[in-house]
């Protein structure tokens, strides 16, 4: 009855926002522009974002709020030539639901070139399959069911997101944010590639200076890369992907294996007039690593990941649902572990820089031997959420 009363509280709030939220109209001061400065002949750029969440789940006694900030700053000189040469920095903070896929403060620290010819990075910073992925759309990517910064179920063992025991990441991200060498392409005709190299699981901001965990089967000389192509038929945008990461296993148990991962992504936008688009689309990633753990590399098994979903724009309001679903193979000691998750959300952006968004999860987990906290082979759990989010505009 409690968690009833609290999911009608809640749903209440959700309408009452969202129905006030075009009444309200979007404000243009609501817009907060990145600062800027010099220093000599360089400029400094100081972006920032943040999210709060309220949300109820099944699960008693657990905080219902979560939230993150990230303070994203860049120094760079241009040049007359065309030339650009920049060091790029993320850090962030949040409560234990909110660390996203890096887990880190230190989310991205490395230089960059940029040319008429493409990007090139050396740092910590995503990896070549990452950098071009293409999925369904998302009425708010920050609390998606796939590759989400905010979860809403939380693990009692350890007091963080649940989800890291399966993540649904249909984007590849192999690497991580290890520090690497990366090579973005500009478009051209609608085409565009990326590549990179990480020599080893560590984040030292320079990469070969650390040779990463101490653990049997720790990932090294991860090469990934991955190609995207955007095009017209008629008014309809198709938008598509595919990409893969490669890697050795060093200290291997027997029955490990290096790194095996690839994927691919299609989206679809067509617009019915100036203010109402439909988009649909998905992607699937196949990886040797046991619930994407890329320590967890093996000759014998197999995860799988697929995300789906569709959306309807009208102005500044969307409204969508989602459906994700994964299987890991047992290999070794670990178990086979299977999952489905679904979502109906709905969002408003309020300014450039202001979104809200609310809506209802729902995940089902399976393992074929041992249990969840619940004490049980099989798990379900449910959210409802609010999440509000800023960021500043460049």
């Amino acid at each position: 009855m409690a968690r009833q009363g609290k999911a009608r509280r809640l749903s209440g709030a959700v309408l009452a926002a969202l129905t006030a939220g075009p009444a309200l109209g979007a404000p243009a001061d609501w817009s907060l522009p990145s600062w800027q400065g010099a220093i000599g002949d360089a400029q400094l750029e100081i972006g920032a974002a943040a999210g709060a969440s309220l949300f109820t789940t099944d699960q008693p006694r657990q905080p219902a709020a979560s939230g993150y900030i990230k303070l994203m700053p860049r120094l760079h000189r241009d040049y007359d030539s065309g030339l650009s040469i920049g060091l790029d920095a993320t850090f962030s903070g949040s409560d234990a639901l909110s660390r996203g896929r890096y887990g880190e403060g230190v989310e991205k620290l490395y230089g960059e070139i940029r040319t008429g010819l493409g990007r090139l990075e050396l740092g910590q910073t995503d990896g070549g399959a990452y950098d071009l992925a293409v999925t369904g759309p998302k009425v708010d990517a920050a609390v998606s069911l796939d590759d989400p910064q905010t979860s809403f179920l939380r693990d009692p063992a350890t007091g963080r997101a649940f989800a890291d025991v399966f993540p649904l990441r249909t984007e590849i991200g192999a690497s991580s944010n290890d520090a690497k060498l990366a090579y973005v392409s500009p478009s051209l005709f609608g085409a565009q590639l990326a590549f990179s190299y990480t020599p080893n699981e560590a984040k030292d901001v320079l990469p070969f200076l650390h040779a990463g965990p101490h653990t049997p089967g720790r990932a090294a000389a991860i090469w990934e890369g991955s190609a995207r192509y955007s095009g017209d038929i008629g008014p309809l945008t198709l938008t598509g992907y595919a990409g893969f990461a490669e890697g050795r296993a060093e200290h291997k148990l027997p029955g490990q294996h290096g790194l095996s991962d690839w994927g691919a992504g299609l989206r679809a936008d067509y617009p019915i007039n100036d203010d109402i688009t439909i988009s649909a689309g998905g992607a699937f990633r196949r990886s040797n690593s046991h619930a994407l753990d890329v320590n967890q590399s093996w000759r014998g098994g197999a995860t799988s990941v697929t995300h789906l979903s569709a959306s309807l724009t009208d102005g500044d309001v969307v409204a969508g649902v989602e459906y994700g679903s994964g299987t890991a193979d047992a290999v070794a000691a670990l178990p086979r572990l299977g999952l489905n998750a679904y979502q109906a959300s709905l969002g408003y952006m309020l300014s450039p820089s202001v979104e809200l968004s609310a809506g209802w999860q729902g995940w089902n987990y399976g393992r074929a031997s041992g249990l969840f906290f619940n004490a049980a082979p099989r798990l379900k759990l449910d959210a409802e959420f609010v999440h509000l989010s800023f960021h500043t505009s460049p």
